[in-house]
């Protein structure tokens, strides 16, 4: 257990802004270590996940940020600290961060409460509420019952607090602990992912250019306005495509898509910053070197429903629960999704193998990147994989927890033995339930009617992602992958 006086000397050091006052930032931010490695591959970006926060009131709210590693929670709360302290009616005294690493439970306890009283001359006009940025505190054991206790029983609970992971394998004690019947007093969603930028950030910040049509729901792909944004966005499909296959090169981190577009190649040491992440939360018990050949042949296989034996019989695992080990792992490390089979309901068809697709096409290049003879991954299996992650992402947004609970997409069988990628599933809105449109992915520029019979056969109707053919005027639409991704979000 942390002593008081390290703790203390722990929360003056990493709250800088407490020495300054009125909106005096750049003291501060222009110093801080997160900030500073950001702006050197800073191309604008910035995540929106917390800007409730940053410019709404602070009242009692909660909020829950999740996300892989690398993708900028950190640098998320480093944001929404410079712009809360940037307002002129927040003390800067209010606002406490905290880096959670290498705390416990007991420690957590004692930051929260000391952090309260190296604070209290804030209270001394008038009582105020505090902002907690809690930084990686997920990884504490029991962090849940601290924070209940605390929001229960102390003026905790009339705080912002937000805290930031990257698992969730700690989901059923969140929702107990800290969902249940504590809402506040305004309107938030309390859990929150940030993954890697989507295909829209991609653009606005390497092709400024180009048109970025939508978002529609995901059960709206079929409407009037997608016809309408897809067709006037044709005479741009090329440069789209182009675009789109940088994209599935270069991935959604931040740092990456930095890096890619000012070179033309992610560099070798964040791919090993990837492979590290890997290592320490997916498979700690193997070489550091193996770590590649998993997301290698997990892309390569995934276009298919995954069949753990032979994949693990691959990968070399003694035995297919090992092997089923580490896929969870990958998946409340936000590495992974899975995608289930479903009924043309949307209900899960039990005993069924599922689909494994990778939360990142980088994460697919690791292989090809850092092991010798190892292929590159195809512009096929990557755009699938995308569209995946994308419309996984779109039904999470629209019901929060889809994706913990392993319950946002899923490919459908025909009576012929064929398959639907991402068939129907059903997501609540106001007052009734939608399904989301049938979406087949075929990066193909020509004898797309073939695929469609498909989706037509067994749905009546659909969207087929293509490489660049945009053709609405049949049963089932023709739309270029990357305009399918930007009307999902």
């Amino acid at each position: 257990m942390v002593r008081d006086d390290e703790i203390q000397a722990r929360l003056r050091e990493v709250n800088p802004w407490w020495r300054t006052t009125g909106t005096a930032n750049d003291a501060w931010t222009g110093a801080d270590r997160v900030l500073r490695d950001r702006a050197r591959y800073d191309l604008g970006y910035r995540a929106g996940v917390l800007d409730d926060v940053a410019e709404g009131p602070v009242d009692d709210k909660l909020v829950l940020l999740r996300g892989p590693r690398r993708v900028g929670k950190s640098v998320a709360l480093k944001d929404t600290a410079a712009r809360i302290t940037a307002r002129a009616d927040v003390d800067n005294r209010q606002l406490i961060y905290l880096p959670a690493d290498g705390m416990t439970a007991k420690d957590l306890r004692r930051a929260l409460v000391l952090g309260r009283e190296l604070t209290r001359s804030v209270d001394v006009s008038s009582a105020r509420r505090r902002i907690w940025l809690l930084d990686e505190v997920t990884g504490i054991d029991g962090w849940t019952a601290i924070l209940k206790y605390l929001r229960d029983n102390t003026l905790v609970g009339d705080d912002t607090v937000v805290c930031t992971g990257s698992s969730w394998s700690d989901t059923g004690e969140v929702e107990r602990d800290l969902l249940a019947g504590r809402a506040g007093s305004g309107a938030t969603q309390r859990t929150r992912l940030l993954l890697p930028m989507s295909f829209r950030d991609f653009l606005a910040a390497t092709r400024k250019g180009l048109p970025r049509p939508g978002p529609v729901a995901a059960w709206l792909l079929r409407s009037a306005e997608a016809k309408r944004m897809a067709e006037e966005v044709q005479f741009a499909v090329d440069d789209l495509d182009l675009a789109w296959q940088s994209y599935l090169t270069s991935g959604g981190f931040p740092r990456a898509v930095a890096e890619y577009h000012r070179s033309g190649m992610v560099s070798p040491a964040f791919l090993e910053d990837l492979v590290a992440w890997l290592h320490r939360d997916v498979d700690p018990d193997a070489s550091l070197d193996s770590i590649p050949r998993m997301p290698a042949e997990l892309q390569l296989r995934s276009t298919s429903p995954l069949n753990r034996r032979s994949t693990a019989e691959e990968l070399g695992f003694p035995s297919s629960q090992t092997f089923d080990v580490r896929l969870n792992r990958l998946v409340r490390s936000f590495a992974g999704l899975w995608c289930h089979q479903v009924s043309e309901n949307g209900v899960r068809v039990a005993g069924s193998q599922s689909k494994f697709y990778l939360s990142d096409p980088l994460l697919g290049w690791l292989g090809h990147h850092l092991r010798a003879g190892l292929p590159e991954p195809s512009m096929t299996s990557l755009t699938e994989t995308t569209l995946a992650v994308m419309l996984a992402t779109a039904i999470e947004e629209a019901q929060p927890g889809r994706w913990t609970s392993a319950d946002t997409i899923g490919y459908v069988r025909t009576g012929k033995g064929n398959e639907v990628d991402f068939g129907p599933v059903p997501v609540p809105t106001a007052g009734s339930t939608q399904y989301t449109t049938p979406l087949e992915s075929k990066w193909v520029s020509q004898g797309w009617r073939g695929e469609a019979r498909v989706i037509e056969g067994k749905f009546g109707d659909g969207v087929l992602a293509t490489k660049n053919i945009t053709d609405t005027g049949e049963k089932s639409w023709a739309i270029p992958a990357p305009i399918v991704a930007l009307l999902l979000g």
